[in-house]
Parts: C-alpha cells; structure tokens; sequence
C-alpha cells in the first residue's frame, strides 16, 4: 500500500472510529447518568467520575490525537518508508482504534441505567480483554501491514577503509539524550523527597507506589539517556547508560555489513528500544540523526544513534571483509 493508501486508510478508518466514539454515547444519552463514572479501582468499583459532556470530549481527544497524528506521518512518506515504520503506524492505528472504541463501550456499558455514577460498577476482566484484544489487533495489524522486506545494500556503496597489515584499528564514539537524563534525575529527585516522606512518615499506603514508579522511572531513563558504541576486530559494542556497563555485542561473523542512515523517532516509533515483532528491525532510538546499522547474517538489522557513525560503518565493514578472506 502506497502512502496516499495510507493516508485514505487512515482518514476514513479514523472517520468511522471517530463515529462510533461520539456516537455510542450519543445514542444511550438518555440512559446515563450524568455525572458519568470514569475511573474504577481494582475491585471494580467507581471511583472517579466526569460529566457527560466532558467524558464524551475526553474519549474523543484519546481518539483524535492520534488519528491526527498517524494521518500526518501518511501523508509525510519518509515515516513509512521502511518495514519498520509501516508495521509500527499499521499496528498502532488500528490498535488504538481498537482500544478507543473499547474504552468508550464499556465506560457506557458500565453506566447504562445506573441512577447514579457511584452504581456504575465495571467487572476488572472487561478492562483487561479490552487492552488484550488491542494488543492483538495492533500485533497482527502491524505484522500484516509491514510490507516488503526492506531492499538490500549495494556492497559497492558501502563504505570502508583499509586496514594495514598488522595493525589493529578501534573506533569509538557516543551519543546523548539530554531531555532523558534531564527527566530521569528529575524523576531521581522526586524519589529521594518520597523516600524521606515515607521514612517520616507522611507518604503511606497507595501513596507509596508514586515512590516505586519514580524510581523504576530513574533506573530505566539512566539506562537508555546515553550509549557509547565501540568497533574492533570482534565486532560491534553497544553501551547502554551513563558508564556503558550493560552491553550489547555482535560478534565480527554475525555482521553482514554496516551503513549509515538518518533516522528519526517517527520513523522507528519513538525514543528507545524499538523494534517490531516480524519486521526484523531493532532502533535504538536516542536522537533523530545518524545511526550505525548492521545487518547480520541472519537477515535482521539492528541500528543505533551515534555520532560520527560513517567510520564506524566503514571500519566495522573492513573487519567483515578481512574475516571473509
């Protein structure tokens, strides 16, 4: 499917979606309370609430950013260029219609003849086989979507150096995201104040879990805010973190080649680890940019944001030519 396919997939999808989001409520208007229940707790009782008129904009803003959004990344082309950007706009257009029109079915399910929200009880498994079924829709979208493989390299264009004769060559080089660990030691920040509130006791209860989440939240953005990647004989280096400590290698014989590409977020489906199950294609994602990319011998690419990425391309396609002879 062409990007102006795409494009009117996504406009006349996103119409329907948008129908049935604002239409369902519409229609039972006169059997829902109003306020309407919106929130419940693990029980399934209701705990939070909004007025009609308010929830009926709400469902539609969960909708409505996103088909905006994925109707501009169409219209663009670049974002879907690749196998990988094609699977993840697929998946994510029609996981997320998915889970839209759910959330709103049985948020209206839920209130549907309830003379008050605080009686708008929603059984747990409801929400659960909601967020299940758009995890399956969007799998299976993205994988049936994903289209061609993407084409092979030209070997002739691929870069490379010459190695002299008994010498060894090393290529080292990082790259940083500032808004990540900026984030990531505000989050630090937040967990130490919730830590001396809880040791005095003020924090307690549900309110010890805001302490859990800001320090998960610390752990993973100091782990992905930086990378150092290094190139020698053995192959390819990934350092994740500040120090690089956790690793991913790829061993000299795994690697088919090296190139480098300009990539953005909206193209791999944001910051971070991304890749799609099928697609054969791993980003790590830390700045729009250069990125290093490796095809291995399996078939499968792996891509990482790093700064002066065309020496490492061409010193890590040296060592695959010298290890082939």
């Amino acid at each position: 499917m062409t990007s102006k396919g795409r494009a009117v997939l996504a406009l006349g999808g996103g119409v329907l979606v948008t129908a049935a989001v604002a239409g369902i409520p519409l229609a039972l208007r006169d059997r829902l309370p109003d306020p309407l229940a919106t929130h419940w707790n693990g029980a399934g009782t209701p705990n939070g609430h909004m007025s009609f008129t308010t929830a009926l904009w709400a469902g539609l803003a969960l909708w409505g950013v996103a088909w905006i959004v994925l109707t501009v990344l169409a219209l663009r082309g670049p974002a879907l260029a690749t196998r990988l950007g094609r699977a993840s706009w697929t998946g994510f257009l029609f996981g997320w219609a998915v889970l839209a029109v759910g959330m709103q079915g049985t948020t209206v399910a839920a209130n549907l003849d309830a003379a008050d929200w605080r009686q708008a009880g929603l059984p747990v498994w409801q929400a659960i086989a909601v967020s299940l079924a758009a995890l399956a829709v969007g799998v299976l979208a993205g994988f049936l979507g994903r289209g061609a493989p993407d084409p092979h390299r030209d070997p002739a264009a691929l870069p490379t150096v010459r190695l002299r004769a008994g010498r060894r060559a090393v290529w080292v080089s990082r790259a940083s995201n500032g808004w990540l660990l900026g984030l990531s030691l505000a989050s630090l920040a937040g967990a130490l104040v919730c830590a001396v509130l809880a040791v005095t006791g003020v924090l307690e209860g549900s309110a010890l879990t805001l302490l859990g989440a800001l320090a998960l939240a610390t752990l993973v953005g100091l782990a992905t805010c930086s990378t150092r990647v290094r190139v020698d004989e053995n192959g390819l280096r990934v350092g994740f973190g500040l120090f690089g400590g956790l690793a991913r290698r790829t061993p000299i014989d795994r690697i088919e080649s090296a190139w480098v590409e300009t990539r953005s977020p909206t193209e791999v489906g944001g910051w971070g680890v991304r890749g799609v199950p099928g697609a054969g294609r791993v980003t790590f994602m830390l700045r729009g940019g250069e990125c290093l990319v490796i095809r291995r011998v399996t078939g499968g690419e792996f891509a990482v944001s790093v700064d002066d990425a065309g020496n490492g391309a061409a010193l890590l396609n040296a060592y695959v030519a010298e290890a082939a002879h």
